[in-house]
């Protein structure tokens, strides 16, 4: 039987989003337009005071916010997707969800210990194990996972133990 425990904490749900984002092409894209059109307007309307009114100091002006906004205004939105990810949650669902988790292998079910009480799913609902560059992902849905992140683990072997699991559902499948 392979069992580990490790400890979720804020830090790792952030990730996992962030995760999610970053593969969504949608938003992706809303982020890029972000980058590079807001920019460009800006840059013409500089070009315009420039070339129209001969005012150099305004065209500059205009450049530096549009060069400083197409650097800039990813980050700023990567820190308010955190922001946002965090207030979506209630300090009691907070407490439920933050904390150590014991995951074990058993025959039929990856069974989950967790501050939320224990919790039993078969091999055949899972979809795969994701390996993250300090995380393991054991997917439940398409959207939803078990994020294990490597610092922590406190007991037991994660690389058996994410094998295994690979292993039991494939055999489920």
């Amino acid at each position: 039987m392979f069992e580990i425990e490790y400890e979720f904490r804020e830090d790792d749900l952030v990730y996992f989003n962030e995760l999610q984002i970053s593969r969504s092409k949608e938003i992706q894209g809303n982020i890029n337009k972000n980058r590079l059109i807001v920019p460009g307007i800006m840059l013409l309307i500089g070009a315009y005071y420039y070339f129209y009114y001969g005012d150099m100091m305004s065209a500059g002006y205009i450049t530096v916010v549009a060069v400083l906004w197409g650097i800039f205004s990813p980050r700023v939105m990567r820190l308010d997707f955190q922001r946002q990810i965090l207030s979506k949650y209630t300090e009691k669902e907070k407490a439920l969800m933050f904390g150590t988790y014991t995951l074990t292998v058993d025959k039929d079910y990856l069974t989950e210990k967790s501050p939320s009480g224990k919790h039993k799913m078969a091999w055949a609902d899972l979809v795969r194990v994701e390996y993250a560059p300090k995380y393991v992902l054991i997917y439940v849905d398409l959207s939803t996972a078990l994020v294990i992140p490597v610092e922590t683990v406190t007991k037991g072997n994660l690389e058996q133990f994410s094998e295994q699991v690979e292993k039991m559902i494939a055999k489920a499948e």
